[in-house]
C-alpha cells in the first residue's frame, strides 16, 4: 500500500471497558513518516508515541548516558485475531534493527510485546534499547511503587532519597527489580478534571548486558511538553544524575556503562503494558495502576509456602528464647544479647501478652499464657515523663531509661498491644486491672495531647494512636478517647489523601515516605470506621491499603547466584521498607490482619488472600532456632556493614541475592505471633 499522498489518518482497532468504567481506547495514526500509536481514555489522548517515532535506539555511550539516539516507525500493521501488530525497521550506520510491536487489548491495560531483532553484519556495541510513551502530564504527583511518592517531599529533607518535581529535564530510572510493583505512573489536571496513566513492565533481565545481572530500567522522564514513560535497558538516573542508583541508607553511587552489546541475529524481547484513566480525586491516581499491577501479577498463591502452624511454633520456640525473669521482673527481650525490653516498633516486649493469650491453646505450652501475663504486669509499671511513658527498660539496671528522642509511634504500637491484651484478658476471666490502669494513664495522656489546639504532628507516627484509643474507648468507656481518636482521623486524612504529604514517618530509622507510615493511617481508619460504621473511613482506609501495597512485593524477583536462590526464596509479599531504605522485609505479617479485615469490610476476596500470602511467604528464611534476619536484598541496596563498606568503593557485585541475618530485634518474631493471633480472630485456622 502506498500512502504518499495521505496526510493521515486515524484506525481505532479495539475499544475495551476497564474495571474502573473507563473506556480505553487504542489508536493508530497514519502519516508520511509511518504509523504512530495513541492511547485515548473517555475520548481523551492521553498517551502517545513520541513525534520522532515509535521505537527509538541509543547507538553510543558517551558522557555517562545513552547518545546517537535514532528513531523510526513502523511503515505496515496487520490484525491477527485480537492482537495487532505493527512491524518497519530501525537504520543505523552499522545495520539495520527490525522491528515489530504486537498489542492486545488486556483488562485495564493494552499488552505490548516489543520485538528487536538486530540485523548488523557485526556486534551492536553500546547499544541502549528503549519503549517510550509521552502524555501531556506534567508535575510531581507520579507514583514509582516503593521509590517515589508523589516527588517524596517529606524525605526530600533528608538527602537521602529519590526525589522528583517534574521540571522539564528530570529523569527517575530505576532498575526493575527495585519495584515491588514494577509501574510508573502519574496523576495532573485536565480540562476541569484529573487524568492519570501508567506503564507497567514485566521485569527481566537485559539480555547481551555490558554489567554483570544488568536489567531493563523502568521511570519517568519530564520534557516541556509533559512527561515521557520510559523503559531502558539499564541506564538509571534520579536527584539530577545519570547512571546513579540508590544503594545504601545515605544516597547514591555510580552505575555507569549500562549499556548492551548486541550480536549478530540476536532478538531481544520487552512486554509492558500501558494504561490511561480518569481520576475521581486528587491523590487517588495511583490506586488504579496499583490495582492493575495485582491483576497482571496475581500473586495469590501459597503453594509451597511455610503453613501458619510452622510459623507460629517456630516464632514461639524462638520468642523463648528472648524470655527473662527475676522476681516481678519479667518480659521479652529486644536483643539477644543486650538487656532491654523495648515497647513497640523494634522491641515490642508487649505484643506477646496478648498473641500468647490467643495463641495459648495451639501452642500446647502452659507456660505461654503465663508469660502473656507476667510481662503485661511488669510492663504496666511503666514510668511515665513529659512525652507519655518511656518505652525501654534496662533490666540489669533496673531502671527506665529515657532516648534521645519520644518514641510515639512505639507508645502508640504498645498501647494497641494492651486494648487487645484486655479484650482478650477479660473474656478469659484474667485479672488485667493493673494492665487497665496502664492503658487509662496512657490514654489520658495522648488524647490530652491531640485534643489540644496546637496538636500539629510532625509526620504519620502519631497514627498509631487511633486505633488504641478507638479500642479504649470501647473497653473503658471514656469519650474523650473517642474524640481524640476521630479528630487524629480527620486530621491525617486532610493531610494525605491529596498525595501532597505522602504518608511517613512510620519509623524510627528514616524520616522519609514509608509503608509503615501507610499502615498507621490503614490501621486507624479501619477502627474508626468499626468504632463508627461511618462510610468515610472506610474510603480513607483503602486510600491508605493501596498505599501499604505499593511497598508490597508482587511478583518473584529473580535473584542472581548467592543465598537467596539458594533458598529457592520467593519475594511476593515481602514489602519493601521505605523510600530510604530500599530492602524488603517481614514487616508486612503485621500489617496482613488490617488488610484481611478491609477485604471483610469491602467483601474483596483478593485483599483477603493477599493478606495470607504477605504472612506465609514471610515464613521463608527461618532457621531450625526459629530465628530469620531483616534484610533480604532483593535489589542493589545494602545497608549493614560489611556490604555498605563495599557500596562505598561503588562495587554492587554480590549485594543483590545475599541476606542479612546478624540483626535478630524481636519484632522479628514477635509480629508473626500477634499477626496469627489476629487473623485466628478474624476467622482463620492457623493450626494448619
Amino acid at each position: 500500500m502506498k500512502h504518499g499522498f495521505l496526510i493521515s489518518f486515524v484506525v481505532s482497532f479495539f475499544l475495551t471497558a476497564g474495571t474502573y468504567g473507563n473506556s480505553l481506547n487504542l489508536r493508530t495514526k497514519h502519516d508520511a513518516s509511518g504509523y504512530q500509536v495513541q492511547v485515548v481514555t473517555d475520548g481523551k489522548d492521553v498517551l502517545a508515541s513520541p513525534p520522532e517515532g515509535l521505537w527509538s535506539i541509543a547507538t553510543h555511550w558517551k558522557g555517562g548516558w545513552p547518545a546517537s539516539w535514532v528513531h523510526a516507525s513502523p511503515t505496515t500493521i496487520e490484525h491477527v485475531g485480537d492482537w495487532t501488530i505493527l512491524r518497519g525497521k530501525l537504520e543505523t550506520s552499522s545495520g539495520a534493527w527490525r522491528m515489530s510491536d504486537s498489542y492486545l487489548p488486556e483488562g485495564n491495560v493494552v499488552r505490548c510485546i516489543r520485538r528487536f531483532t538486530w540485523e548488523g553484519k557485526e556486534t551492536a556495541k553500546s547499544v541502549t534499547l528503549s519503549v517510550r510513551f509521552q502524555c501531556p502530564g506534567k508535575g510531581s504527583k507520579v507514583v514509582l511503587p516503593g521509590i517515589l511518592y508523589h516527588g517524596n517531599p517529606s524525605g526530600a529533607r533528608s538527602g537521602r532519597v529519590p526525589v522528583y518535581s517534574g521540571k522539564p529535564g528530570e529523569e527517575a530510572v530505576f532498575e526493575e527489580h527495585r519495584f515491588p510493583m514494577p509501574y510508573a505512573s502519574l496523576e495532573w489536571p485536565a480540562g476541569g478534571s484529573l487524568l492519570g496513566a501508567a506503564m507497567h513492565s514485566l521485569p527481566s533481565p537485559v539480555p547481551y548486558g555490558n554489567l554483570q545481572d544488568q536489567w531493563w530500567s523502568l521511570g519517568l522522564i519530564a520534557n516541556e511538553q509533559g512527561t515521557e514513560m520510559v523503559l531502558l535497558s539499564g541506564p538509571c538516573a534520579s536527584n539530577g544524575k545519570r547512571s546513579v542508583i540508590k544503594a545504601s541508607q545515605r544516597g547514591f553511587i555510580p552505575y555507569d556503562n549500562a549499556y548492551i552489546n548486541v550480536p549478530p541475529g540476536a532478538i531481544i524481547e520487552k512486554t509492558f503494558c500501558l494504561e490511561a484513566y480518569p481520576v475521581a480525586r486528587e491523590g487517588s491516581g495511583f490506586q488504579h495502576p496499583t490495582r492493575t499491577s495485582l491483576d497482571i501479577f496475581s500473586p495469590y498463591s501459597v503453594d509451597g509456602m511455610p503453613t501458619f502452624a510452622e510459623i507460629v511454633e517456630a516464632k514461639y520456640r524462638y520468642a523463648k528464647t528472648r524470655w527473662h525473669e527475676d522476681g516481678d521482673i519479667a518480659g521479652f527481650k529486644k536483643y539477644p544479647d543486650r538487656d532491654y525490653f523495648v515497647f513497640g516498633w523494634c522491641g515490642q516486649a508487649a505484643s506477646p501478652g496478648y498473641a500468647l493469650q490467643v495463641l495459648a491453646d495451639d501452642l500446647y505450652d502452659s507456660n505461654a499464657l503465663e508469660m502473656a501475663k507476667k510481662s503485661l504486669d511488669f510492663l504496666s509499671s511503666a514510668e511515665f515523663y513529659d512525652q507519655g511513658f518511656y518505652t525501654w527498660y534496662d533490666y540489669s539496671k533496673k531502671e527506665w531509661v529515657p532516648r534521645n528522642r519520644p518514641e510515639l509511634l512505639s507508645q502508640g504500637q504498645a498501647m494497641l498491644n494492651f486494648a487487645n491484651a484486655i479484650r482478650v484478658g477479660r473474656a478469659k476471666g484474667l485479672n488485667v486491672s493493673r494492665w487497665q490502669r496502664f492503658l487509662h494513664k496512657a490514654c489520658d495522656f495522648h488524647a490530652k495531647k491531640i485534643l489540644a489546639d496546637d496538636w500539629n504532628p510532625l509526620s504519620t507516627n502519631q497514627a498509631f494512636f487511633i486505633a488504641p484509643l478507638c479500642k479504649a474507648y470501647e473497653l473503658l468507656g471514656d469519650n474523650t478517647y473517642r474524640r481524640a481518636a476521630e479528630k487524629a482521623g480527620n486530621v491525617y486524612a486532610s493531610r494525605h489523601l491529596s498525595m501532597d504529604e505522602p504518608y511517613w514517618g512510620g519509623t524510627l530509622d528514616a524520616s522519609a515516605e514509608d509503608k509503615e507510615g501507610a499502615f498507621a493511617a490503614l490501621q486507624g481508619f479501619v477502627a474508626l470506621y468499626e468504632l463508627t460504621k461511618d462510610g468515610k473511613y472506610l474510603e480513607w482506609a483503602e486510600h491508605a491499603c493501596d498505599v501499604v501495597l505499593t511497598y508490597v512485593v508482587v511478583w518473584d524477583i529473580d535473584m542472581p547466584a548467592g543465598r537467596l536462590r539458594d533458598h529457592g526464596f520467593k519475594t511476593r509479599g515481602w514489602t519493601a521498607v521505605s523510600v530510604q531504605n530500599q530492602h524488603i522485609d517481614v514487616f508486612g505479617v503485621l500489617i496482613a490482619p488490617d488488610i484481611y479485615r478491609l477485604g471483610q469490610h469491602l467483601d474483596d476476596s483478593k485483599l483477603k488472600k493477599l493478606a495470607i500470602l504477605m504472612y506465609r511467604s514471610c515464613g521463608q528464611l527461618l532457621d531450625p532456632y526459629g530465628s530469620q534476619g531483616e534484610q533480604p536484598h532483593h535489589t542493589n541496596y545494602a545497608q549493614h556493614g560489611r556490604f555498605a563498606q563495599r557500596l562505598k568503593s561503588g562495587n554492587v557485585s554480590g549485594i543483590r541475592g545475599d541476606y542479612v541475618e546478624e540483626w535478630t530485634v524481636f519484632w522479628i518474631t514477635a509480629h508473626f505471633l500477634n499477626a496469627a493471633a489476629q487473623l485466628k480472630e478474624l476467622g482463620l485456622s492457623i493450626s494448619e
